[in-house]
């Protein structure tokens, strides 16, 4: 991490004293978080801890009753979700939100549209600039799905994908916005253990050819341990640790509060 924080001297996201309560129940209390670029970093906690709530605060979706989000280097407390999508922030939900009326391809090359801005009038009277972006982006569109095997499913409805092609065409379709940073919620879920060492080398690799920083919610702990490079621990809304994974556990609160279940995903 030191050499990391070397390399990259610009922090890519930080949250400072970052707050939300619900109708008096805290749901994130005074919040701390520091990402650096291409790193991959793993949050953790009980049902209820609040990290589903971190990343809609990330991501805009809610807004803080406290703190500051900077999203590089720019204030993006207050922005709404399309805003932050923009400036380079993508995720993925516990819940697969996919456009199952889709074929896989038109829910990659649909965000792709999004994450590139073409002119009012190339778009409205498809001029040779407006083809060749379109052009481009179908191409780029089947690049990534063939990195996670689903180009020989590029006409299939997404609805019709196996729970586990769902989950990751979601990633997919969050790459096409060409983020910076990539919020991953519960990625593994469901899964077999074939397709979670699948997803793993995935989000390995995609790290390294796309040059981005990972922030993952995942309560399988072997996954965890395996991927990220570091590991905060929330409970009850506060960050109770952060550190690298062997210090997590080791750390005595931890595994009283988290670690010390039974993790039957596992």
């Amino acid at each position: 991490m030191d050499q990391l924080k070397a390399n990259n001297k610009s922090c890519l996201l930080e949250v400072k004293g970052v707050s939300k309560h619900f109708r008096g129940l805290r749901a994130v209390d005074n919040y701390h978080l520091k990402v650096w670029p291409s790193e991959i970093i793993g949050i953790i906690g009980p049902n209820g801890a609040g990290k589903s709530t971190v990343f809609n605060l990330l991501t805009g979706h809610i807004h803080p009753d406290g703190g500051t989000i900077t999203f590089r280097g720019k204030n993006i407390t207050a922005f709404p979700p399309h805003r932050i999508s923009f400036d380079g922030m993508g995720r993925t939900f516990q819940n697969i939100r996919l456009f199952q009326s889709m074929t896989v391809l038109e829910n990659v090359v649909c965000a792709g549209q999004l994450g590139k801005h073409g002119g009012f009038f190339d778009t409205l009277f498809s001029t040779p600039a407006f083809r060749k972006k379109e052009a481009t982006i179908k191409e780029e569109a089947l690049r990534m799905l063939s990195i996670f095997n689903l180009a020989d499913k590029m006409d299939v409805m997404a609805i019709a994908l196996s729970y586990g092609d769902q989950r990751k065409l979601e990633i997919v379709r969050a790459l096409a916005l060409e983020p910076k940073l990539l919020l991953l919620d519960e990625p593994v879920a469901g899964m077999n253990q074939g397709e979670k060492d699948e997803m793993l080398a995935l989000i390995r690799r995609i790290r390294e050819e796309f040059s981005l920083a990972v922030v993952i919610i995942e309560h399988n702990m072997p996954v965890i341990m395996n991927l990220c490079e570091r590991i905060q621990v929330l409970s009850y809304g506060q960050l109770i640790a952060e550190g690298l994974p062997q210090e997590i556990q080791n750390n005595k609160q931890v595994i009283e509060s988290y670690l010390g279940q039974e993790d039957e995903d596992a």
